[in-house]
């Protein structure tokens, strides 16, 4: 395996990782696992929740990651255009994506599925029924998400020519907050809302760091591929 692959693999599961500590789907992601854990007695039975609801949210990151990207490579001009210019692209795309990261371009939008109906059907559907809960709830982006997902996962993605293993790292990134989650409630309630507290303290300073990278990446790439200033 390549470093480059590797670096993008590892880019990818921090994008997940990111994406889901955001507050909008964190909020989400707790919110699911109250309704599917409603009533569950045993904490193996609730970490098998944890693990399927994660499980369905890996599988639609996997799904729209591998269409979107495949298709894109499938069609020859604009695969031909990509592989000339996509480093050019990556540039100004880091760039913006960096500075919505760090608020200083205010994304206002909301992506309601109708959580409430989904999770008490979720919850009369049994432990299975936590599957399609992840793969719907996967596909509600809030502004972060999507600039995470769709500004820089997918660039990356399509550089490395990778439709399967960048998409599902990434859906793996976005699970492991979830699981963690799953544990804390089996292990007690009480533990969720202080480690809630403390992500979403956390997040905001991850999410800048995240962003300033993003931006002195994006401005790097625009001087080496745009301008050619290292050439």
């Amino acid at each position: 395996m390549s470093e480059g692959l590797l670096i993008g693999l590892a880019s990818a599961l921090w994008l997940g990782i990111l994406t889901s500590i955001s507050p909008c789907p964190l909020a989400t992601n707790i919110a699911a696992m109250s309704f599917i854990v409603r009533g569950v007695g045993s904490a193996r039975r609730v970490l098998a929740t944890g693990l399927l609801y994660t499980l369905g949210r890996m599988l639609t990151y996997l799904g729209l990651g591998a269409v979107l990207v495949a298709g894109l490579l499938a069609i020859p001009e604009v695969a031909m255009f990509l592989q000339t210019y996509m480093n050019k692209i990556l540039g100004p795309l880091l760039f913006v994506v960096g500075l919505v990261l760090l608020d200083v371009i205010p994304l206002r939008f909301s992506a309601s599925c109708g959580s409430d109906k989904i999770g008490r059907w979720a919850q009369s559907a049994g432990l299975w029924g936590s599957v399609p809960l992840g793969m719907v709830f996967a596909l509600a982006f809030c502004p972060v998400s999507a600039a995470l997902f769709f500004g820089s996962l997918l660039p990356l993605a399509v550089a490395a020519q990778s439709s399967v293993l960048l998409p599902s790292m990434y859906g793996l990134g976005t699970g492991l907050p979830v699981f963690v989650f799953a544990v804390l409630i089996g292990l007690g309630a009480q533990w969720v809302g202080k480690v809630f507290n403390k992500l979403t303290q956390i997040e905001k300073w991850v999410r800048r760091i995240t962003g300033g990278i993003f931006v002195i990446v994006g401005i790097y790439f625009s001087l080496a591929y745009i301008f050619g200033v290292f050439a």
